[in-house]
C-alpha cells in the first residue's frame, strides 16, 4: 500500500473512539453559529488531548491512556429512523465521492520513483506527460528525478476517504464503539432561566433514547453520562450573571458534571491583513458525519450551483460524481466529447471561483485555549471516571451471573460432551446470521466491557473480554456477533504493547468471509479490511494485504473498488520482488472504476501511470484506455492533430472501453475530422464508421407480399425477414425440379435454374440474377456498430451504376460514373436519373451501441439493361441520448454531421477446381449486386380464405384459394407441389362433388346421400385411379384458361389434419408462367409455408382373420371370406372441446377385397366413442366379383360403403376419393423406402408369376396378402361461440396381409442402433418360415349333421358319415398329415369327446397342390345318446419340398383349428 502520513496504531486508534453526543438550546447555537460553526463543530480540532490520562481496571491497576481522542457529534432530536446498516446511505456515498473527489494530486510537487529492471516509474503529476506519445524525452526527465529507489508515494486521497468512511460508519446492535458514551447538554448563560433549559435538553435526552421511537443515535448504557456546559459569550454577556449561574449548577450538578466555557472574546472585526488561525477547515468536510446523513438522505446538496476551487475539469467532474452517488453522468460535460463544450466550460471555471469564509472569526488564541482545556476537564474529570466505573459495574456484574448461570451451562456442556469451537474457522450456519440478544444478555454485557475498555486502551482485558464473548456466540451460532468479537480480538491482540502474542490474521479473515458472505454486510466488511490491510502492511505482509484489497472489490461501489485496487496495485510494488505488470494491471482496472465512479482525474493519473509499463509492450488494451485520455488532454493543451491520432487508434483497432469514453471519442472525432474534410474539398470521403459486413448483403427481387387483407390470408412466399436454411432452400429446388418436369413433360431443360429472387452468401451468386422492369430491387445493408455508444446516419442510399441494353457496365463506363452519386447532384439530374432509376433514401438510421443492424435500401428501375450497386451514402453523427442534462451555464451545442460513404465489394467464394486455383489463393465472382433488368412478366399474388391452424388427426376441412395477377401481363400453366400431397385436393372434375341436400343442410364436405333404414349391406362402386389425377406430386389448378392482368379466380380446397399429432410444416410451390415464350425469366414461382397443429382424434386398428369356409365357395353364399376387426378408440384430450365422436361409416377400397356387410350392426342410428372409450366393429370381407377385379384398360378400384347411421357418404367422390388415393400413394412410397431390395409381385395379380413357387417365403407371403384399405369415417359436434360446429373427418387403415395389424396411427421412427462393425460378413441366415404363418397352410372343415338320431334298443353303436374337407390356401405343395388319434386339448370339451371313437383308418398323409381342396371320408362311432365334440382331429401341414433338392425338408407344424364341432346324437328308440 502507499505510504500513510499517520502509523498503524494512531489509525487504528482513530478508527475507534469514545462517542460524545451534543444537544444545544437554540440561544446557544445562535452564539456558535457566529463563528461559522455549529457546537460539535467548534469542539472538532481540540478533541485529541496532548496530556495522559489515567484510570485503574476491575483488578485496581493503573492504565495510563495516551493520546486520547474523542469524537463530538451532534444529535438531531428530528432524527428519522436509521436504515439498515448493512450498506451506506445515498449521502454518504455522495460525502465520500467529494471527499475522494476534492484531495488530488498536487502539481509540481517532488517526483517519486521506482527504478526496476528496465522500467523507471514517477509517481506525481510528471507521469502525465511522461506518458504521451509525444513527449521524447521522458526518459531523460524521469531520469534526473529518479534519485530514490525506495518507494515513499502518498495517496491522500485514500487516507481522506478511509478517514470519512470509519467515521460514517452506521451505529449496529452488536458492537458498541460507535454509540454514545456521554452527552453535552448546552445552554446559553444569556437564557432567562438556564437551570429550565438544562432540565428540558435532559429530558429531550431521555425521551431521544428511552422512548423507541428512534433507533439512531444508539446509546452505550442506559446511564448516559449527562455533562452541562454553559456557554457564555464574552463579548455580549454577563459574566457575573454566568459565574452564579456556574455556581448554581456546580451545587446541583456537582463541580466534575458541569463546566462553564468562555467564547467569542474578540470584540472588533478583524482586519484585512489579520492572519486568523482556521483550525477548522480541515475537518469540515467530514463533519458530523452521523448527523448530516439525515440531511443529505432528504435533499441532494446543489453542488452544481457551487463552484469548485479547482480547474474546469474538477467541476465537472464533481457534478458527474454527484449525479448517482458515485457514478458519472454518461452524457455530462467531462464525458461528453463536445470539444466546444469542454472549451465554453474550462473558460468559464476561473469565473465562478468563491473564496470560502473564515470559520471562528469571533474567537481568540485564548478562546481556543479555553475550548482545550474544556475538552481536557470533560474528559479527565467526567469522561473517563465515568467509564471507569461503568468497568467495575460490568466486571462485577459478569462475575456474579457468571458464577451461577454460565458456570452451569458450562458444566452441562462437559457433562453432556459440548465441544470446544473453533477459533481459526467458522464453518457458514444455519440461517443465524439475524440472532438478537437481549439488552441484559451475559454475552452482551461481556462485549460492553470489552469495547469500554478497547477505547481506554485497555487491550489486554478487552481482548480477553473479546475472546471470552467469541466463545459464547460461536457456541450460540451468532455469527454477526461472533465475527465483531474476531475482529475486535484480532485488534486487541496488534495494539498490546510488548507484542504479547502475534497478530491473529486468521481472525480478521474469519471475520470478513461472516461480514460479506453470512451476513451480506459490506460496510463492516470494508472497516475490516480497511484495518487489516494497515496492519499487514505494516508487518511487511504486502501480498497478503493486496489479496486481502482484491476480494473486497465489488459491483455494488465503484468508488470503494477503485480505491482498493489501488492499493492492492502500490502492495505489489512495495514487496521485495517489485511485481510491476501486476502493478500496472490493477492501476488499470483501479482507473476503469474510478472513471465509472465519476472520478475523472484519478482516473486519469492511474492510466498515465500504468502507461508507463503497458507504452509499446503489446498491451492493446490498457493502450486504448489511455490513448483516449491523452486524446481529451492534447485538445486542452491547444493539440486537435495528436488528439485526433490518439482517437483514430481506438477507431482503427477493435475498441472495448466503456461507452462513456468512447462517446467523447466519437463526438471529438467527428468535430476535429470535419475539420479535416472541410480543408480537404472532398465532398464524398470514406468514413470507417459504421463498419459494413459486405460479405453479409442479402439482396430481394420483388414487391414485398401483402399483408392479410380481412379474411385474406396472404402466401409467406419469400422475404428478408426469413432466416436462409440451406435444407429449406434445397426442398424448394426439389418442388421447382418438378413443377418444372410436369411443364416439360417430364423432362428438365438442361439450361434450368432455380428461381432465386433471394440472394445472400450462400446461395449461388456467379451468374447475373434476373430482376424485373418496375419491380423493386431491395438491398438489405449489413451495418455494425464497434462503439459502445449509439451512432446516428441519415440520408442513407444506395450509389449505382446502370447501362442500357446492349452495353455493359464495363463499357458504360462514363455514363454510369454521371450516376454514381444522386445525393449531390442537382434537382434536374436527380430527375433524370429517377426516369431511370427511382433511389429510396432512408431519412434517420439509428445504431445502438455495439449494435448489428440491417438497413434495406430499394431500387425502382424502370428500363431495361444492367444495374450495378456499388456502394452506400449518408450522414454520419453521433447520437445523442436522451438523458442528456442541460447545464445553466452552458449551451447544447448541435451534434456535427459529417458526410462520406462506403463500398460495397464482396468477395466471392474460392476457387478450387484447377490446379492454379490450388496452388494460388483465387476468388469467383459474386454478381449479386448486378442485376440485369428483364421485360414485365406477370407477378400472381396467392391468398387464402378460411385456412385453419389446428386440425384433428384426420379431419376434413374446406378451405378457398384465391389467385390474383397484379401485374399488366396475362399468366397461365397453374400447378402447385407440395412436400405433404395427401394434405391437400383440389377436387376431381371426373369424380365429381354434387352438392347433396344433406351436405348443404350440415355443412358438410361429403357427397352425402338417404340410406335406406336398416340396411347394413356395403354399397359398392367401382372407380379408376386415374379419375383422381395421375400419381405425381404435381397437381394441375383447375383454373380454366389463363388469368388476364387484375383478374382473380378463387377455388375451393380441401385439407386433411396429418394422422401424427404435433406441429407439421407444410410447404406448397405454385407455379405459374407466361403465355409468351422465349422470355429471359421462363416462369415463376410463389412459396407458401404454413403450420398445422394436429391433436389427437381416433386411433384405429385393424386386423383380418381368415374364414374357416373354404375358398371353393362363392361370395355369394352365407360363409367365406375373411372377417375384419376394427377397435376405435378416442384418444382426443378435449383440447378442442370435442368430447364424443361419432362413427358414421366404414368404407373400404381396394382392386381384389371389399367389405360386404357389418356382422354385428349397433342398435343405434351410429356408433359413439366418448373419451377413452374403445368400440368394436366387425365386418365381413369378401373378394371382388371377377368382372370387377380384372381391367386391361385402367387400374380399377372398388369402394365399398357400410354406412351406420341414416345417410351414406359416398367415399369414391371427393374429397373422400381423393385422399384415399393420396393417402395410399404416400403409404405405398413409404413402405417402398422401407423396403426397396427386391421387386413385389404386384397386388392386382390374380396369379403368381412362373418363379413364385420356387419361393417359398414369397409364396407364403403372397397367399396371407389382403390388400383392403379400410376408411373410417368420424363426425364430431362441437359448441363454439354459442354455435354448434359439425367436425367431420376420415382415418385410413391399410390391411396388407392376414394376421397382421394395421393402425391408422403414423409410424414413429425409431433411433437406429448402434451396429458394432464387422469386418467378415456372416453368411446369410436359412430362410425359416414363423410358426404363426405355418400354421395357416391348411383350412379344414367338418361336414356333417348336426342332429343324429339312432335306435339303441335295436342297435348299441351308431356310426356316422362325417366329410373333412383340407383346402390349401397357398402357391405352394404342401404335404399333410391328418391324425384322427389326436386328442384335443381344451379342458371344457373334454366330457362331451368321451364314449366317442373313430372307426376306419385313423390316420392320413397325402399332398396337396396349390389352392387344392379334399374330401376325406369318415366315420365317427357313438355308443350312447347325448352330444359331442367331432373336433378332435389333429391336422399338421409343411410345405413340400422342392424338386431340385436345393430347399432343406420344413418340419410339420399343427394348423389352426376351428371351433369345436357339436353334434347332437338322439336315441330314437325312447
Amino acid at each position: 500500500m502507499a505510504q500513510c502520513v499517520q502509523s498503524v496504531q494512531e489509525f487504528v486508534q482513530d478508527s475507534f473512539v469514545p462517542m460524545v453526543a451534543v444537544l444545544c438550546s437554540d440561544e446557544a447555537e445562535r452564539l456558535t453559529r457566529k463563528n461559522k460553526l455549529n457546537f460539535a463543530e467548534l469542539l472538532r480540532p481540540f478533541c485529541r488531548l496532548t496530556s495522559e490520562g489515567h484510570l485503574r481496571d476491575p483488578n485496581n491497576q493503573l492504565q495510563v491512556v495516551k493520546n486520547f481522542r474523542i469524537c463530538v457529534t451532534k444529535v438531531v432530536p428530528g432524527a428519522s429512523p436509521q436504515p439498515s446498516g448493512t450498506a451506506l446511505s445515498p449521502g454518504q456515498r455522495r460525502r465520500l465521492n467529494q471527499v475522494v473527489l476534492s484531495c488530488q494530486p498536487l502539481e509540481g510537487a517532488l517526483s517519486t520513483a521506482v527504478a526496476a529492471g528496465d522500467y523507471d516509474l514517477s509517481f506525481n503529476d510528471e507521469a502525465l506527460k511522461c506518458s504521451a506519445p509525444w513527449f521524447s524525452s521522458w526518459r531523460d526527465t524521469l531520469s534526473e528525478v529518479c534519485t530514490s529507489k525506495l518507494f515513499t508515494a502518498t495517496t491522500p486521497w485514500f487516507e481522506a476517504y478511509r478517514e470519512n468512511f470509519l467515521q460514517s460508519m452506521p451505529s449496529s446492535d452488536h458492537e458498541f464503539l460507535n454509540h454514545y458514551l456521554a452527552c453535552l447538554l448546552v445552554v446559553s448563560s444569556s437564557e432567562a432561566v438556564p437551570v429550565e433549559q438544562f432540565v428540558k435538553l435532559s429530558q429531550e435526552q431521555h425521551r431521544i433514547q428511552h422512548s423507541g421511537d428512534y433507533s439512531k443515535p444508539k446509546w452505550f448504557i442506559p446511564n448516559t453520562l449527562k455533562y452541562y456546559v454553559l456557554l457564555h459569550d464574552v463579548s455580549q454577556g454577563d459574566e457575573q450573571r454566568a459565574e452564579a449561574v456556574h455556581e448554581d449548577m456546580k451545587q446541583r450538578y456537582g463541580p466534575q458534571g458541569c463546566y462553564l466555557l468562555k467564547i467569542n472574546s474578540r470584540t472588533l472585526p478583524a482586519e484585512q491583513n489579520e492572519q486568523i488561525p482556521d483550525p477548522w477547515s480541515q475537518y469540515l468536510h467530514r463533519s458530523d458525519p452521523q448527523s448530516q446523513d439525515q440531511l443529505d438522505d432528504d435533499a441532494v446538496p446543489a453542488l452544481n450551483s457551487r463552484a469548485d476551487e479547482n480547474s474546469g475539469d474538477v467541476a465537472e467532474e464533481a457534478r458527474s460524481a454527484d449525479t448517482e452517488g458515485g457514478r458519472p453522468d454518461p452524457d455530462s460535460a467531462s464525458s461528453s466529447g463536445s470539444l466546444r463544450v469542454l472549451a465554453d466550460a474550462k473558460k468559464g471555471a476561473g469565473e465562478a471561483e468563491v473564496t470560502p469564509g473564515t470559520h471562528g472569526a469571533c474567537l481568540t488564541l485564548g478562546d481556543h485555549d479555553h475550548i482545550r482545556q474544556f475538552v481536557q476537564e470533560f474528559t479527565f474529570r467526567g469522561l473517563l471516571p465515568h467509564i471507569e466505573k461503568n468497568i467495575r459495574q460490568l466486571n462485577d456484574q459478569l462475575v456474579s451471573r457468571k458464577g451461577l448461570s454460565r458456570s452451569l451451562f458450562t458444566a452441562t456442556k462437559k457433562w453432556f460432551g459440548g465441544g470446544k469451537a473453533p477459533e481459526k474457522s467458522v464453518s457458514e450456519p444455519k440461517s443465524t446470521s439475524g440472532l438478537l440478544y437481549p439488552p441484559e444478555a451475559p454475552e452482551l454485557q461481556i462485549r460492553k466491557m470489552a469495547d469500554l475498555c478497547f477505547l481506554v486502551q485497555h487491550y489486554e482485558l478487552a481482548y480477553s473480554c473479546y475472546h471470552t464473548a467469541k466463545k459464547d456466540f460461536l457456541s450460540d451460532q451468532a455469527m454477526l456477533y461472533a465475527a465483531g468479537a474476531l475482529e475486535m480480538a484480532a485488534v486487541s491482540a496488534f495494539l498490546q504493547a510488548g507484542a504479547a502474542r502475534p497478530y491473529p490474521a486468521h481472525y480478521m479473515d474469519t471475520a470478513i468471509q461472516t461480514y460479506r458472505d453470512v451476513c451480506r454486510n459490506m460496510v463492516l466488511a470494508e472497516r475490516c479490511a480497511l484495518v487489516s490491510a494497515e496492519i499487514l502492511k505494516s508487518q511487511g505482509k504486502y501480498s497478503e494485504a493486496a489479496t486481502l484489497l482484491i476480494k473486497m472489490t465489488s459491483e455494488d461501489s465503484d468508488l470503494r473498488s477503485a480505491l482498493l485496487l489501488e492499493q492492492a496495485a502500490h502492495c505489489f510494488i512495495n514487496m521485495r520482488t517489485r511485481m510491476l505488470r501486476k502493478f500496472a494491471f490493477h492501476m488499470i482496472l483501479a482507473g476503469h472504476r474510478f472513471s465509472k465512479a465519476g472520478q475523472k482525474r484519478h482516473a486519469l493519473r492511474c492510466y498515465c501511470q500504468a502507461m508507463q509499463v503497458y507504452k509499446g509492450r503489446s498491451w492493446s488494451l490498457a493502450e486504448d484506455h489511455i490513448n483516449f485520455t491523452i486524446g481529451r488532454q492534447s485538445f486542452t493543451l491547444g493539440q486537435p492533430e495528436k488528439a485526433v491520432q490518439a482517437f483514430k487508434q481506438i477507431l482503427t483497432n477493435d475498441s472495448r472501453q466503456t461507452a462513456t469514453q468512447q462517446g467523447a471519442f466519437l463526438r471529438e472525432y467527428l468535430y476535429v475530422y470535419k475539420t479535416v474534410i472541410s480543408r480537404s474539398g472532398v465532398r464524398l470521403p470514406h468514413l470507417p464508421l459504421p463498419c459494413i459486413h459486405s460479405a453479409a448483403t442479402r439482396v430481394y427481387f420483388g414487391h414485398e407480399r401483402r399483408l392479410a387483407e380481412g379474411e385474406k390470408q396472404a402466401a409467406t412466399h419469400v422475404s428478408l425477414d426469413q432466416e436462409y436454411d440451406a435444407e429449406q432452400a434445397s426442398m424448394w429446388c426439389k418442388l421447382e425440379e418438378q413443377l418444372v418436369a410436369a411443364a416439360n413433360r417430364g423432362g428438365v431443360p438442361a439450361n434450368f435454374q432455380p428461381s432465386q429472387c433471394y440472394l445472400n452468401n450462400q446461395t449461388d451468386n456467379q451468374r447475373h440474377p434476373p430482376a424485373v422492369v418496375e419491380e423493386p430491387v431491395v438491398v438489405e445493408v449489413m451495418f455494425r456498430n464497434p462503439l459502445k455508444v449509439p451512432l446516428a446516419l441519415s440520408r442513407l442510399s444506395l450509389l449505382w451504376k446502370f447501362a442500357h441494353d446492349g452495353h455493359g457496365t464495363d463499357g458504360g463506363e462514363d455514363a454510369g460514373e454521371e450516376l454514381v452519386n444522386n445525393g449531390d447532384a442537382s434537382e434536374q439530374e436527380t430527375t433524370q436519373r429517377d426516369d431511370l432509376v427511382t433511389t429510396e433514401t432512408i431519412l434517420d438510421f439509428h445504431l445502438a451501441p455495439e449494435e448489428t443492424k440491417t438497413a434495406r435500401l430499394r431500387l425502382l428501375p424502370h428500363r431495361t439493361g444492367c444495374l450495378s450497386i456499388t456502394g452506400v451514402v449518408y450522414d454520419l453523427a453521433a447520437a445523442s441520448s436522451p438523458e442528456t442534462p442541460d447545464d445553466d451555464g452552458l449551451q447544447k451545442a448541435e451534434p456535427v454531421v459529417v458526410s462520406g460513404k462506403q463500398d460495397l465489394k464482396i468477395r466471392g467464394p474460392r476457387l478450387n477446381h484447377t490446379k492454379e486455383d490450388k496452388m494460388f489463393v483465387r476468388y469467383g465472382p459474386d454478381r449479386r449486386l448486378e442485376p440485369i433488368i428483364t421485360p414485365p412478366m406477370p407477378l400472381m399474388e396467392v391468398f387464402f380464405l378460411q385456412f385453419p391452424t389446428a386440425l384433428l388427426c384426420g379431419e376434413i376441412r374446406k378451405a378457398y384459394v384465391e389467385f390474383c395477377n397484379v401485374s399488366d401481363v396475362s399468366l397461365c400453366g397453374l400447378r402447385v407441389a407440395s412436400t405433404h400431397p395427401d394434405f391437400f385436393t383440389f377436387g376431381s372434375p371426373s369424380a365429381g362433388t354434387p352438392l347433396s341436400p344433406a351436405s348443404a343442410e350440415n355443412c358438410s364436405a361429403y357427397k352425402t346421400l338417404a340410406a335406406a333404414p336398416g340396411s347394413a349391406a356395403a354399397r359398392e362402386t367401382l372407380v379408376s385411379a386415374d379419375d383422381f389425377g395421375p400419381a405425381s406430386d404435381v397437381v394441375d389448378i383447375p383454373v380454366s384458361g389463363a388469368l388476364q392482368p387484375g383478374q382473380s379466380a378463387q377455388l375451393p380446397l380441401w385439407l386433411r389434419g396429418p394422422d401424427q399429432e404435433g406441429v407439421h410444416e407444410i410447404n406448397f410451390l405454385f407455379y405459374y408462367e407466361s403465355p409468351e415464350k422465349g422470355t429471359k425469366i421462363s416462369h415463376r414461382v410463389v412459396r407458401h409455408s404454413v403450420f398445422i397443429c394436429a391433436s389427437r382424434s381416433l386411433s384405429v386398428q385393424a386386423s383380418a382373420r381368415a374364414s374357416t369356409t373354404p375358398p371353393q365357395r362363392g361370395p355369394d353364399q352365407d360363409g367365406g371370406g375373411t372377417l375384419v376387426f376394427i377397435d376405435v378408440e378416442n384418444i382426443n384430450t378435449s383440447e378442442a372441446g370435442v368430447r364424443e365422436f361419432h362413427i358414421v361409416q366404414v368404407s373400404s377400397g381396394s382392386r381384389n377385397w371389399s367389405l360386404s356387410k357389418c356382422v354385428n350392426p349397433a342398435k343405434e342410428k351410429d356408433c359413439k366413442v366418448s373419451s377413452r372409450e374403445r368400440a368394436k366393429l366387425c365386418f365381413r370381407a369378401t373378394p371382388c366379383k371377377p368382372h370387377q377385379a380384372t381391367s386391361e384398360d385402367a387400374d380399377m378400384f372398388t369402394f365399398a360403403d357400410v354406412h351406420l347411421g341414416g345417410e351414406r357418404i359416398v367415399s369414391s367422390a371427393t374429397p373422400c376419393g381423393d385422399f384415399f388415393f393420396r393417402c395410399r400413394r404416400t403409404s405405398e412410397s413409404r413402405r417402398a423406402d422401407a423396403c426397396p431390395s427386391g421387386p413385389r409381385t404386384p397386388s392386382g395379380a390374380r396369379n403368381p408369376s412362373p418363379d413364385a413357387s420356387k419361393d417359398l417365403l414369397r409364396a407364403v407371403d403372397e397367399c396371407d396378402r389382403l390388400d383392403l384399405d379400410i376408411i373410417v369415417i368420424w363426425k364430431a359436434y362441437v359448441v363454439e361461440d354459442n354455435k354448434q360446429l359439425i367436425l367431420e373427418g376420415q382415418l385410413h387403415v391399410a390391411l396388407q396381409a392376414v394376421g397382421k395389424e394395421a393402425t391408422s396411427l403414423a409410424p414413429k421412427q425409431e433411433a437406429q442402433e448402434m451396429v458394432l462393425l464387422k469386418f467378415k460378413s456372416d453368411p446369410p441366415p436359412a430362410a425359416v418360415l414363423p410358426a404363426t404363418q405355418l400354421s395357416r397352410l391348411i383350412k379344414s372343415n367338418l361336414h356333417y349333421s348336426e342332429t343324429y338320431a339312432h335306435n339303441f334298443t335295436r342297435d348299441s353303436v351308431c356310426v356316422v358319415p362325417v366329410s373333412l374337407v383340407l383346402s390349401n390356401c397357398y402357391w405352394t405343395d404342401v404335404d399333410v398329415t391328418v391324425d384322427l388319434r389326436h386328442k384335443t386339448s381344451s379342458s371344457e370339451w373334454s366330457e362331451c369327446a368321451c364314449s366317442f371313437a373313430w372307426v376306419g383308418q385313423t390316420r392320413y398323409r397325402l399332398s396337396l397342390c396349390p389352392r387344392q381342396t379334399r374330401h376325406l371320408e369318415l366315420r365317427a362311432c357313438f355308443l350312447a345318446p347325448g352330444v359331442y365334440n367331432i373336433n378332435t382331429h389333429g391336422v399338421c401341414a409343411a410345405p413340400a419340398p422342392r424338386q431340385d433338392g436345393d430347399s432343406a425338408t420344413q418340419a410339420e407344424v399343427a394348423q389352426h383349428s376351428a371351433g369345436p364341432a357339436l353334434i347332437v346324437i338322439a336315441d330314437s328308440g325312447q
